[in-house]
């Protein structure tokens, strides 16, 4: 006989929650003063505050900084158990959730669950690009990439070829989104900035610097004026902004970039890439989906009620960038209001609501952002939008009030103020936590 799924207590209503980043979170602490168990379930320990993970991977922050420890969190919450396990299977008919551990497997039942898993870096098909071209998604991504870049400088001042000290001088990323053009913005600086006078051989600030996108504009999202503003700032910054551009091949030695107005195709040679064209939903969206025979879209995003419930499994929901609703779009802000409309529809439900008189979910947006560099940023709240330094003020405000914690409130923000009256970048040494990435990169 099977062994019985763990539920903390018998008595109490059991909601399990998959994923311990902003969904998954805000879900939880939602539940804190309610009458039930809460079973958060995460491959990691830590919640990631993922929009900063390109300012560890260029040495503005620690890795520790916005990823504090899940357990530490929610230390204050009774009610919550938090299990460090990869979900290998969901059963929305048996209501249970498997995960495995090392060689440990074991099965939680549920009374509710709340799945949000986030997603990870998306190749459009090409997944043979991220041996060469890693995405920017987890802690380690970041560890990796930084010691990509740091191994790129040093590889040029050690070569006297000129033809290798070009391509080892030579960074593309690709998309133009907030992740792409905040790191060719810190990018750009470290190269002018930070490691003016560090090197013998070579001159930082002659690093080539390429962003690519497949769309006519940066930040599409932000509109035009906001777009041609960060474009015009990158471009003062040094860095080669090439749009109506989709990269076609990557590999050890250079990227293929194909010219979508003329067809025409150019390789560049480089030899750091980094990705950040494209996410994919976790594989949990479509176990769920085909379960409940629901659909999912071309990001494996499962195409959820209005109540983000799927299928007729009321007591099923799917948050953030596991739920296709209206094509809102894969951001923080979607992902934080969907885990607390969901822990809402659960309290409601347990004081005596019926699940048929839901309310839609209504997503609120509060505005986008994104930092270019030091002093300047752009900010769309509405019809309001801004640029310079107001919109970088606003977006250090945001970032500082978001991060989880008080100590990592603090470190980051004397760790960006150091940034404003220093060039120095403390999180530069590449360390043993980045011999991974030493293994990946080409020999």
């Amino acid at each position: 006989m099977s062994e019985k799924p763990f539920r903390p207590s018998e008595e109490r209503h059991h909601v399990v929650i998959i994923g311990s980043g902003f969904g998954g979170l805000f879900a939880t602490q939602r539940l804190k003063k309610a009458d039930v168990d809460v079973t958060l379930i995460d491959r990691t320990n830590h919640h990631l505050f993922q929009p900063l993970l390109y300012q560890v991977a260029t040495g503005l922050l620690a890795s520790g900084e916005i990823a504090p420890a899940t357990r530490q969190i929610l230390a204050d919450q009774d009610n919550a158990y938090v299990v460090k396990a990869r979900v290998t299977g969901i059963d929305i008919n048996e209501q249970t959730v498997t995960t495995q551990l090392g060689n440990n497997t074991k099965v939680f039942g549920y009374d509710s669950l709340i799945v949000a898993a986030g997603a990870g870096q998306s190749y459009f098909g090409n997944d043979h690009f991220a041996q060469f071209a890693p995405g920017m998604k987890d802690i380690d991504d970041a560890l990796e990439i930084r010691a990509r870049i740091m191994e790129a400088f040093e590889r040029a001042d050690m070569t006297q070829d000129p033809v290798k000290r070009e391509r080892y001088m030579t960074f593309t990323i690709v998309g133009a989104g907030p992740t792409g053009v905040e790191l060719a913005g810190q990018l750009a600086e470290m190269a002018n900035r930070t490691l003016k006078d560090q090197y013998r051989n070579i001159d930082p600030s002659q690093a080539k610097i390429i962003l690519l996108d497949g769309a006519p504009q940066v930040l599409p999202p932000f509109g035009k004026r906001l777009g041609r503003n960060a474009l015009r700032r990158l471009q003062n910054l040094g860095v080669t902004v090439m749009l109506n551009s989709i990269v076609t091949d990557v590999n050890e030695e250079a990227i293929v970039v194909k010219n979508m107005k003329d067809d025409s195709v150019s390789t560049i040679p480089s030899f750091c890439k980094i990705w950040s064209a494209g996410v994919a939903a976790s594989p949990l969206s479509k176990m769920v989906a085909d379960q409940a025979g629901a659909e999912v879209d071309r990001a494996g995003r499962a195409i959820v009620n209005e109540d983000l419930t799927v299928g007729e499994y009321k007591n099923v929901f799917l948050v953030g960038d596991m739920a296709n609703r209206d094509n809102l779009p894969g951001v923080a802000q979607v992902a934080m209001q969907g885990g607390e409309y969901a822990a809402e529809q659960i309290i409601h439900e347990l004081n005596g609501r019926p699940n048929t008189e839901r309310p839609k979910f209504e997503y609120f947006d509060k505005g986008s952002m994104a930092t270019v560099s030091r002093y300047s940023a752009v900010v769309k709240m509405g019809k309001l939008e801004f640029t310079g330094f107001i919109g970088w003020f606003m977006w250090l405000a945001v970032h500082i009030m978001f991060l989880v914690g008080y100590r990592n409130r603090w470190t980051a923000a004397w760790a960006w103020g150091l940034n404003v009256l220093s060039p120095k970048r403390w999180q530069m040494t590449v360390t043993d936590q980045q011999r991974k990435a030493r293994n990946l990169i080409e020999q």
